[in-house]
């Protein structure tokens, strides 16, 4: 049998688009000679539709989009893809709710359906809120042109991961394994599965597709069957898939791979030659795929919510410079804009830097000074409410660059890109309606240290033609990359105040991420945090405490692209309104 996985990017709502390229992939892969074509995890509406799945007329669209996409698209080769259904079969009635499910066609007759068993409901996941868990297992024939009859198992994304790749494995304790009730037939001499398949709508988190793969692996070895599994690839509001469809053998052996972040069909013969190939999960950094991650994720954020171009605010630090690097390779640098608002207390290296950046870069540079400006506010506050000093003069500065970004948002239509990292929003090291003005946070959940890691990888890569940026560097030092040195090396600092530094207002960043991933994402306790680590009691609980009173601010952030298993979002709910306090009893 010859299986064609299609790695494709849907936008969540434009079901005649996603249909399209359902329909255009269903072509190629009959062109290839395809028996069986699996698309992704609801690949019809799009992953997440959240509450679109109650807006009136949505599900009977996607019905009536599934029936001709099935009835025109299907003949020659089966073909599988996702969509969401009614419980009743009727897409108007939703009284008995609805069904994550996979729709099977062939030669333009509905050969089977099958609805996801395991719902996710952690993390970013909420499918409970919106799905009817299915009760049955479900293995359809799939006939090829030159051999026989194979037996092919439907599941989807959670009936093989069970929460395993993110921890959640607790939840199914009590659940039936829909794998194994795929398979089980065949080991009592009977019809059940020889291949399991299992679209996606898996998001990308940094180290997961390692986890993912082992799942696969394991799965195979167990039952002895083929598995395949092709995700969705793209971005959708905070969430980015990476795609990287797999197909395992029954020993083990990964014997198809799609590439990560791109479209692609992926063609392999079943059983056909076993030579286990190269893994591009596994040859590829975490550096590369944070970067190729966040580029994607800039690049669709602002495709589907209509921006072509893009304005970002350059200190001539560290992570505005790494924002423009990724908004330059994902919009094209024609289509960027950088801007600098010197202040009373900008260094001269930080406007010279943030200077070559753009020319290398070949982005536009725009100056504009906020001294006039500040002056002149301080000076108005000062004759009505008195002086403005301390953080309110220094938020002042960086909500006049707020208003300053905004204003040229508003007058060329670009969207402006908020250049704060993981650490300063986790601790309120960022002004509201100043620098966290903007339509998306591309580095919300990139703590400092990883920004340093990306920047230096940014740098080694070479000029093209083996540029993994996909930038062509313009400058004399193209070999250098396109980040200043002087960028990388200086202290980090704000500059809204004389000899102002990160890390004398935060302590070392090292100490501060360590405190921070272990504050949100491993959700430990202060007193675990400084028994396990040695750090001073005064320091965690004076970052944990910051984290806490920060809540109101990161609900008031533009969204953020997620990278990590537990990014500020809709992965993380913490109420603004609340009183535990477990740093308050600590010594120190």
């Amino acid at each position: 049998m010859r299986l064609a996985l299609a790695q494709i990017n849907p936008t969540v709502g434009d079901i005649d688009a996603n249909a399209a390229l359902i329909a255009a992939a269903a072509a190629l892969a009959r062109g290839a000679g395809a028996d069986l074509l699996v698309c992704p995890e609801l690949g019809l509406s799009g992953y997440p539709p959240m509450d679109l799945l109650w807006q009136e007329g949505f599900l009977g669209d996607c019905v009536a989009a599934a029936k001709t996409l099935g009835e025109q698209h299907s003949a020659g080769l089966t073909l599988v893809f996702g969509v969401p259904l009614a419980v009743s079969g009727d897409g108007n009635d939703l009284s008995r709710g609805i069904h994550n499910s996979l729709l099977a066609y062939r030669d333009g007759k509905m050969v089977a359906y099958y609805d996801k068993r395991l719902l996710p409901t952690y993390d970013v996941f909420d499918e409970n809120r919106y799905f009817v868990p299915g009760n049955r297992a479900v293995v359809i024939d799939v006939p090829s042109r030159d051999g026989p009859t194979m037996r092919v198992g439907l599941s989807i994304c959670e009936d093989l991961w069970k929460g395993e790749d993110a921890g959640f494995a607790h939840r199914y304790i009590d659940c039936a394994d829909p794998v194994a009730e795929l398979v089980g037939a065949q080991k009592d001499g009977g019809t059940g599965a020889q291949v399991i398949i299992n679209p996606s709508a898996s998001p990308f988190v940094l180290g997961k597709g390692r986890r993912h793969r082992d799942i696969l692996r394991r799965h195979a070895m167990r039952h002895g069957v083929f598995v395949a599994g092709v995700n969705q690839v793209g971005g959708n509001d905070e969430l980015i898939f990476d795609g990287h469809g797999a197909v395992f053998a029954p020993g083990g052996e990964l014997i198809g791979a799609a590439p990560g972040f791109e479209e692609h069909l992926l063609v392999v013969d079943l059983p056909g030659d076993r030579t286990p190939i190269a893994d591009p999960v596994l040859d590829t950094t975490d550096e590369e795929s944070l970067y190729r991650a966040l580029v994607l994720g800039v690049r669709d954020y602002c495709r589907k919510t209509g921006f072509a171009s893009a304005i970002i605010g350059l200190s001539g630090g560290i992570d505005s410079a790494v924002v423009a690097v990724i908004a330059a390779a994902a919009l094209g640098p024609a289509n960027i804009t950088g801007v600098s608002m010197p202040g009373p207390y900008s260094s001269e290296g930080s406007k010279t830097d943030a200077a070559e950046l753009a020319a290398r870069l070949g982005i536009r540079m725009l100056t504009v000074p906020i001294g006039a400006g500040f002056e002149a506010l301080t000076a108005t506050l000062r004759a009505g409410s008195g002086p403005v000093t301390g953080i309110a003069e220094e938020n002042l500065q960086s909500r006049l660059r707020g208003t300053t970004l905004m204003a040229i948002s508003n007058q060329s239509g670009a969207m402006v890109l908020t250049t704060g990292n993981k650490s300063e929003l986790a601790v309120g090291y960022c002004t509201l309606y100043g620098d966290m003005n903007g339509g998306l946070a591309v580095l919300s959940d990139v703590t400092k240290l990883w920004v340093y890691r990306l920047a230096r990888w940014i740098n080694a890569n070479p000029p093209p033609p083996k540029n993994k940026l996909g930038l062509t560097i313009r400058a004399a030092g193209a070999t250098l990359g396109p980040i200043p040195q002087a960028t990388i090396t200086k202290p980090p600092s704000a500059e809204l105040r004389p000899g102002q530094t990160d890390e004398a207002s935060l302590g070392p960043y090292a100490q501060l991420d360590e405190i921070i991933e272990r504050t949100v994402e491993k959700r430990q306790s202060p007193e675990r945090i400084v028994r396990e680590t040695g750090f001073d009691a005064a320091a965690v609980k004076k970052i944990v405490r910051l984290i806490d009173l920060s809540e109101y601010k990161r609900k008031q952030a533009a969204i953020g692209l997620k990278v990590t298993g537990v990014a500020f979002g809709a992965g993380r709910r913490f109420p603004n309104a609340q009183r535990y306090r477990p740093w308050e009893g600590m010594v120190g």
